[in-house]
Protein backbone atom coordinates (compact mmCIF):
# COMPACT_ATOMS: atom_id res chain seq x y z
CA UNK A 1 0.00 0.00 0.00
CA UNK A 2 1.33 3.41 -0.88
CA UNK A 3 2.40 5.79 1.86
CA UNK A 4 0.58 9.05 2.53
CA UNK A 5 3.54 10.88 1.04
CA UNK A 6 2.95 9.09 -2.25
CA UNK A 7 -0.84 9.28 -2.22
CA UNK A 8 -1.24 13.00 -1.59
CA UNK A 9 0.51 14.24 -4.72
CA UNK A 10 -0.25 17.26 -6.90
CA UNK A 11 -1.34 14.99 -9.73
CA UNK A 12 -3.63 12.95 -7.47
CA UNK A 13 -5.15 16.10 -5.98
CA UNK A 14 -5.86 17.69 -9.35
CA UNK A 15 -7.34 14.41 -10.62
CA UNK A 16 -9.55 14.29 -7.54
CA UNK A 17 -10.63 17.88 -8.15
CA UNK A 18 -11.43 17.25 -11.80
CA UNK A 19 -13.47 14.16 -10.91
CA UNK A 20 -15.50 15.98 -8.27
CA UNK A 21 -15.81 19.35 -10.04
CA UNK A 22 -18.36 17.92 -12.47
CA UNK A 23 -20.88 18.12 -9.62
CA UNK A 24 -19.99 21.72 -8.82
CA UNK A 25 -22.42 24.51 -9.72
CA UNK A 26 -20.40 27.12 -11.68
CA UNK A 27 -20.10 30.62 -10.33
CA UNK A 28 -22.21 33.16 -12.19
CA UNK A 29 -19.18 35.28 -13.06
CA UNK A 30 -17.47 32.41 -14.87
CA UNK A 31 -19.85 32.87 -17.80
CA UNK A 32 -19.57 36.65 -17.82
CA UNK A 33 -15.77 36.71 -17.52
CA UNK A 34 -14.44 33.50 -19.14
CA UNK A 35 -11.00 32.30 -18.09
CA UNK A 36 -7.86 32.93 -20.13
CA UNK A 37 -4.18 32.24 -19.48
CA UNK A 38 -1.29 34.66 -19.90
CA UNK A 39 2.36 34.69 -18.95
CA UNK A 40 3.69 36.77 -16.08
CA UNK A 41 2.14 39.38 -13.80
CA UNK A 42 1.22 42.27 -16.08
CA UNK A 43 -2.25 42.72 -17.51
CA UNK A 44 -3.06 45.20 -20.27
CA UNK A 45 -6.49 45.46 -21.86
CA UNK A 46 -8.39 47.87 -24.05
CA UNK A 47 -11.37 49.65 -22.53
CA UNK A 48 -13.87 51.25 -24.90
CA UNK A 49 -16.07 54.16 -23.88
CA UNK A 50 -18.83 55.14 -26.26
CA UNK A 51 -19.36 52.17 -28.55
CA UNK A 52 -21.52 53.80 -31.23
CA UNK A 53 -20.24 53.07 -34.75
CA UNK A 54 -19.04 56.04 -36.85
CA UNK A 55 -20.05 56.36 -40.50
CA UNK A 56 -17.32 56.05 -43.15
CA UNK A 57 -16.30 59.45 -44.55
CA UNK A 58 -17.02 60.28 -48.21
CA UNK A 59 -14.00 60.42 -50.50
CA UNK A 60 -12.97 61.49 -54.03
CA UNK A 61 -11.51 58.96 -56.46
CA UNK A 62 -7.73 58.91 -56.78
CA UNK A 63 -7.14 60.56 -53.38
CA UNK A 64 -5.47 59.15 -50.27
CA UNK A 65 -7.81 57.70 -47.70
CA UNK A 66 -8.52 59.80 -44.62
CA UNK A 67 -6.90 58.19 -41.55
CA UNK A 68 -9.36 57.58 -38.75
CA UNK A 69 -8.30 57.92 -35.11
CA UNK A 70 -9.54 55.40 -32.56
CA UNK A 71 -12.30 57.17 -30.65
CA UNK A 72 -12.96 56.65 -26.96
CA UNK A 73 -10.39 53.90 -26.39
CA UNK A 74 -8.04 53.62 -23.47
CA UNK A 75 -5.36 51.07 -22.66
CA UNK A 76 -5.45 49.93 -19.05
CA UNK A 77 -2.32 48.41 -17.55
CA UNK A 78 -1.85 46.96 -14.09
CA UNK A 79 -0.10 44.19 -12.15
CA UNK A 80 -2.18 41.16 -11.27
CA UNK A 81 -2.60 40.12 -7.61
CA UNK A 82 -1.06 36.97 -6.12
CA UNK A 83 -2.79 34.54 -3.76
CA UNK A 84 -1.20 31.55 -2.00
CA UNK A 85 -2.02 29.29 0.93
CA UNK A 86 -0.81 25.89 2.18
CA UNK A 87 -1.84 22.89 4.29
CA UNK A 88 0.49 20.34 5.89
CA UNK A 89 0.25 16.69 6.84
CA UNK A 90 2.40 16.62 9.97
CA UNK A 91 4.32 13.77 11.59
CA UNK A 92 1.60 13.16 14.21
CA UNK A 93 -1.05 12.95 11.45
CA UNK A 94 0.99 10.36 9.59
CA UNK A 95 1.55 8.30 12.74
CA UNK A 96 -2.22 8.20 13.36
CA UNK A 97 -2.81 7.01 9.80
CA UNK A 98 -0.19 4.28 10.18
CA UNK A 99 -1.86 3.13 13.41
CA UNK A 100 -5.25 2.81 11.72
CA UNK A 101 -3.76 0.88 8.81
CA UNK A 102 -1.82 -1.52 11.05
CA UNK A 103 -4.95 -2.21 13.13
CA UNK A 104 -6.87 -3.16 9.96
CA UNK A 105 -9.11 -0.11 10.29
CA UNK A 106 -9.18 0.23 6.51
CA UNK A 107 -12.53 2.04 6.40
CA UNK A 108 -11.39 4.62 8.92
CA UNK A 109 -8.05 4.98 7.15
CA UNK A 110 -9.80 5.58 3.81
CA UNK A 111 -12.18 8.07 5.40
CA UNK A 112 -9.29 10.12 6.78
CA UNK A 113 -7.49 10.05 3.42
CA UNK A 114 -10.71 11.30 1.75
CA UNK A 115 -10.92 14.07 4.34
CA UNK A 116 -7.33 15.07 3.55
CA UNK A 117 -8.21 15.31 -0.16
CA UNK A 118 -11.39 17.27 0.63
CA UNK A 119 -9.43 19.74 2.76
CA UNK A 120 -6.98 20.39 -0.03
CA UNK A 121 -9.77 20.71 -2.57
CA UNK A 122 -11.05 23.54 -0.38
CA UNK A 123 -7.81 25.40 -1.11
CA UNK A 124 -8.59 25.15 -4.84
CA UNK A 125 -12.15 26.31 -4.18
CA UNK A 126 -10.68 29.21 -2.21
CA UNK A 127 -8.72 30.27 -5.28
CA UNK A 128 -11.92 30.28 -7.37
CA UNK A 129 -13.68 32.27 -4.63
CA UNK A 130 -11.19 35.12 -5.05
CA UNK A 131 -11.83 35.21 -8.80
CA UNK A 132 -15.61 35.38 -8.33
CA UNK A 133 -15.28 37.92 -5.55
CA UNK A 134 -13.35 40.26 -7.84
CA UNK A 135 -15.78 39.81 -10.74
CA UNK A 136 -18.80 40.67 -8.59
CA UNK A 137 -17.04 43.66 -7.03
CA UNK A 138 -16.36 44.98 -10.52
CA UNK A 139 -20.00 44.64 -11.50
CA UNK A 140 -21.22 46.58 -8.46
CA UNK A 141 -18.52 49.18 -7.75
CA UNK A 142 -16.34 49.41 -10.88
CA UNK A 143 -13.32 48.38 -8.84
CA UNK A 144 -11.75 45.68 -6.67
CA UNK A 145 -10.91 45.91 -2.98
CA UNK A 146 -9.44 42.89 -1.17
CA UNK A 147 -7.56 43.64 2.05
CA UNK A 148 -6.32 40.69 4.15
CA UNK A 149 -3.16 39.13 5.59
CA UNK A 150 -1.42 42.54 5.57
CA UNK A 151 -1.81 42.75 1.78
CA UNK A 152 -3.94 45.39 0.04
CA UNK A 153 -5.22 44.68 -3.45
CA UNK A 154 -7.14 47.78 -4.56
CA UNK A 155 -7.93 48.41 -8.24
CA UNK A 156 -9.95 51.28 -9.69
CA UNK A 157 -11.19 50.44 -13.19
CA UNK A 158 -12.99 53.79 -13.43
CA UNK A 159 -9.95 56.06 -13.25
CA UNK A 160 -11.57 58.99 -15.07
CA UNK A 161 -14.93 58.63 -13.28
CA UNK A 162 -16.89 58.16 -16.52
CA UNK A 163 -18.50 54.88 -15.45
CA UNK A 164 -19.63 56.22 -12.07
CA UNK A 165 -21.01 59.32 -13.76
CA UNK A 166 -22.90 57.63 -16.61
CA UNK A 167 -23.44 53.97 -15.69
CA UNK A 168 -24.07 54.08 -11.95
CA UNK A 169 -27.08 55.41 -10.06
CA UNK A 170 -27.92 55.49 -6.37
CA UNK A 171 -31.59 55.86 -5.53
CA UNK A 172 -32.78 57.81 -2.50
CA UNK A 173 -35.93 58.71 -0.58
CA UNK A 174 -39.21 57.32 -1.91
CA UNK A 175 -37.42 56.22 -5.11
CA UNK A 176 -35.68 53.41 -3.21
CA UNK A 177 -37.15 50.02 -4.06
CA UNK A 178 -37.57 49.21 -0.37
CA UNK A 179 -40.39 51.80 -0.44
CA UNK A 180 -42.72 49.37 -2.18
CA UNK A 181 -45.66 51.81 -2.09
CA UNK A 182 -43.97 54.63 -4.00
CA UNK A 183 -40.97 53.27 -5.92
CA UNK A 184 -41.22 52.66 -9.68
CA UNK A 185 -38.62 49.97 -10.47
CA UNK A 186 -39.73 49.35 -14.05
CA UNK A 187 -39.19 52.99 -14.93
CA UNK A 188 -35.83 53.04 -13.14
CA UNK A 189 -34.63 50.06 -15.17
CA UNK A 190 -36.03 51.44 -18.42
CA UNK A 191 -34.32 54.78 -17.83
CA UNK A 192 -30.96 53.12 -17.24
CA UNK A 193 -31.37 50.84 -20.27
CA UNK A 194 -32.12 53.87 -22.45
CA UNK A 195 -29.07 55.67 -21.09
CA UNK A 196 -26.78 52.77 -21.99
CA UNK A 197 -28.34 52.59 -25.47
CA UNK A 198 -27.61 56.30 -25.95
CA UNK A 199 -24.01 55.85 -24.79
CA UNK A 200 -23.11 52.63 -26.58
CA UNK A 201 -25.89 51.55 -28.93
CA UNK A 202 -26.24 48.33 -26.90
CA UNK A 203 -29.31 47.56 -24.80
CA UNK A 204 -28.76 45.63 -21.56
CA UNK A 205 -30.90 42.49 -21.68
CA UNK A 206 -29.73 40.68 -18.55
CA UNK A 207 -29.69 41.59 -14.87
CA UNK A 208 -28.25 40.31 -11.60
CA UNK A 209 -29.77 40.82 -8.16
CA UNK A 210 -30.24 38.92 -4.90
CA UNK A 211 -33.45 37.39 -3.61
CA UNK A 212 -33.86 40.29 -1.16
CA UNK A 213 -33.82 42.80 -4.02
CA UNK A 214 -36.14 40.60 -6.09
CA UNK A 215 -38.60 40.59 -3.18
CA UNK A 216 -38.88 44.37 -3.43
CA UNK A 217 -40.21 43.88 -6.96
CA UNK A 218 -42.61 41.12 -5.94
CA UNK A 219 -44.27 43.41 -3.39
CA UNK A 220 -44.00 46.68 -5.31
CA UNK A 221 -47.36 48.43 -5.79
CA UNK A 222 -46.69 49.80 -9.29
CA UNK A 223 -45.71 46.32 -10.50
CA UNK A 224 -48.80 44.75 -8.95
CA UNK A 225 -50.96 47.32 -10.72
CA UNK A 226 -49.13 46.74 -14.03
CA UNK A 227 -49.93 43.03 -13.76
CA UNK A 228 -53.53 43.49 -12.66
CA UNK A 229 -54.93 47.04 -12.89
CA UNK A 230 -58.35 46.01 -11.56
CA UNK A 231 -56.92 44.72 -8.26
CA UNK A 232 -55.67 48.22 -7.31
CA UNK A 233 -52.35 46.85 -6.07
CA UNK A 234 -53.86 44.30 -3.68
CA UNK A 235 -52.95 41.26 -5.77
CA UNK A 236 -50.10 38.85 -5.08
CA UNK A 237 -47.30 38.60 -7.65
CA UNK A 238 -45.69 35.26 -8.48
CA UNK A 239 -42.09 34.81 -9.62
CA UNK A 240 -43.15 33.60 -13.06
CA UNK A 241 -45.47 36.58 -13.56
CA UNK A 242 -42.74 39.05 -12.64
CA UNK A 243 -40.19 37.36 -14.90
CA UNK A 244 -42.69 37.46 -17.77
CA UNK A 245 -43.43 41.15 -17.15
CA UNK A 246 -39.74 42.12 -17.12
CA UNK A 247 -39.14 40.19 -20.32
CA UNK A 248 -42.16 41.59 -22.18
CA UNK A 249 -41.85 45.19 -20.97
CA UNK A 250 -38.07 45.60 -20.81
CA UNK A 251 -36.64 42.65 -22.73
CA UNK A 252 -34.84 41.75 -19.49
CA UNK A 253 -34.04 38.34 -17.99
CA UNK A 254 -32.94 38.26 -14.35
CA UNK A 255 -30.50 35.96 -12.52
CA UNK A 256 -31.07 35.71 -8.76
CA UNK A 257 -27.64 35.25 -7.21
CA UNK A 258 -27.35 34.53 -3.49
CA UNK A 259 -24.21 32.37 -3.44
CA UNK A 260 -22.07 33.01 -0.36
CA UNK A 261 -18.49 32.52 0.79
CA UNK A 262 -16.41 33.06 3.89
CA UNK A 263 -13.94 35.93 3.97
CA UNK A 264 -10.37 35.51 5.20
CA UNK A 265 -11.50 36.35 8.74
CA UNK A 266 -14.33 33.79 8.68
CA UNK A 267 -17.28 36.11 8.05
CA UNK A 268 -20.07 34.96 5.73
CA UNK A 269 -20.63 37.26 2.78
CA UNK A 270 -22.57 37.22 -0.49
CA UNK A 271 -20.60 37.48 -3.72
CA UNK A 272 -23.23 39.88 -5.05
CA UNK A 273 -24.64 42.28 -2.43
CA UNK A 274 -28.25 42.93 -1.50
CA UNK A 275 -29.90 46.18 -2.62
CA UNK A 276 -28.14 46.34 -6.01
CA UNK A 277 -29.04 45.48 -9.60
CA UNK A 278 -26.54 45.21 -12.45
CA UNK A 279 -27.69 45.43 -16.07
CA UNK A 280 -25.62 43.53 -18.64
CA UNK A 281 -25.39 43.07 -22.41
CA UNK A 282 -26.22 39.71 -23.95
CA UNK A 283 -22.59 38.57 -24.28
CA UNK A 284 -19.53 38.39 -22.06
CA UNK A 285 -18.25 41.62 -20.49
CA UNK A 286 -14.60 40.77 -19.89
CA UNK A 287 -12.17 37.95 -19.17
CA UNK A 288 -10.64 36.36 -16.10
CA UNK A 289 -6.90 36.31 -16.72
CA UNK A 290 -4.65 33.87 -14.88
CA UNK A 291 -0.95 34.64 -14.78
CA UNK A 292 1.99 32.31 -14.20
CA UNK A 293 2.64 31.62 -10.51
CA UNK A 294 6.20 31.12 -9.19
CA UNK A 295 5.37 27.45 -8.67
CA UNK A 296 4.30 26.99 -12.30
CA UNK A 297 7.15 29.10 -13.69
CA UNK A 298 10.01 27.65 -11.66
CA UNK A 299 9.01 24.25 -10.27
CA UNK A 300 7.03 22.43 -12.97
CA UNK A 301 10.14 21.52 -14.92
CA UNK A 302 12.54 21.60 -11.97
CA UNK A 303 14.04 18.64 -10.16
CA UNK A 304 12.76 19.04 -6.61
CA UNK A 305 11.19 16.87 -3.93
CA UNK A 306 7.62 17.35 -5.10
CA UNK A 307 5.43 18.13 -8.10
CA UNK A 308 3.16 20.81 -9.60
CA UNK A 309 -0.13 20.49 -11.49
CA UNK A 310 -2.47 23.14 -12.93
CA UNK A 311 -6.27 23.18 -12.64
CA UNK A 312 -8.95 25.71 -13.64
CA UNK A 313 -6.75 27.40 -16.27
CA UNK A 314 -4.20 28.87 -13.87
CA UNK A 315 -4.50 27.54 -10.30
CA UNK A 316 -1.22 25.85 -9.34
CA UNK A 317 -1.31 22.87 -6.96
CA UNK A 318 2.11 22.04 -5.52
CA UNK A 319 3.00 19.18 -3.18
CA UNK A 320 6.37 19.02 -1.43
CA UNK A 321 7.91 16.22 0.63
CA UNK A 322 9.74 17.82 3.56
CA UNK A 323 12.35 15.41 4.99
CA UNK A 324 12.87 17.04 8.38
CA UNK A 325 10.52 17.22 10.15
CA UNK A 326 8.79 14.65 7.96
CA UNK A 327 5.85 16.61 6.53
CA UNK A 328 3.82 16.69 3.34
CA UNK A 329 2.92 20.24 2.29
CA UNK A 330 0.25 21.19 -0.25
CA UNK A 331 0.41 24.72 -1.66
CA UNK A 332 -2.31 26.27 -3.84
CA UNK A 333 -1.49 29.54 -5.61
CA UNK A 334 -2.85 31.79 -8.33
CA UNK A 335 -2.21 35.09 -10.06
CA UNK A 336 -5.58 36.31 -11.27
CA UNK A 337 -7.38 39.48 -12.31
CA UNK A 338 -10.50 40.14 -14.41
CA UNK A 339 -10.44 42.53 -17.34
CA UNK A 340 -13.55 44.62 -18.08
CA UNK A 341 -13.48 45.46 -21.78
CA UNK A 342 -17.25 46.09 -21.99
CA UNK A 343 -17.47 48.11 -18.81
CA UNK A 344 -19.24 50.96 -20.61
CA UNK A 345 -22.10 48.60 -21.57
CA UNK A 346 -22.72 47.58 -17.95
CA UNK A 347 -24.88 49.63 -15.57
CA UNK A 348 -25.44 49.30 -11.83
CA UNK A 349 -28.05 50.79 -9.55
CA UNK A 350 -27.95 50.88 -5.77
CA UNK A 351 -31.68 50.62 -5.16
CA UNK A 352 -31.97 50.58 -1.35
CA UNK A 353 -29.96 51.23 1.80
CA UNK A 354 -28.18 48.35 3.49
Amino acid sequence: MNSVMDMVSAKALTTYWQETVSNRVPYLGEGLFPSKKKMGLDLAWIKGYKGLPVALKPSHFDTKATVRDRIGVKKVETEMPFFREAMTIKERDRQELLRFRENDSENLYSAIISEIFDDRAQLIEGALIQSERMRMQLLTTGGINIVANNVDYVYNYDVDGEWKKNNYKKLSGTSMWSDVENATPLEDIREMQNKIVELTGTKPTRAIMTQKTWNYLLTNKSIRIALNPLANGLNLVRDAELKSLLLSELGLSVAIYDKQFKTEDGKTQKFYPDNYITLLPASTVGNTYYGTTPEEADLMSANFNGEVSIVETGVAVTTINIPHPVNKETIVSEIVLPSFERMNEVATMEVASA
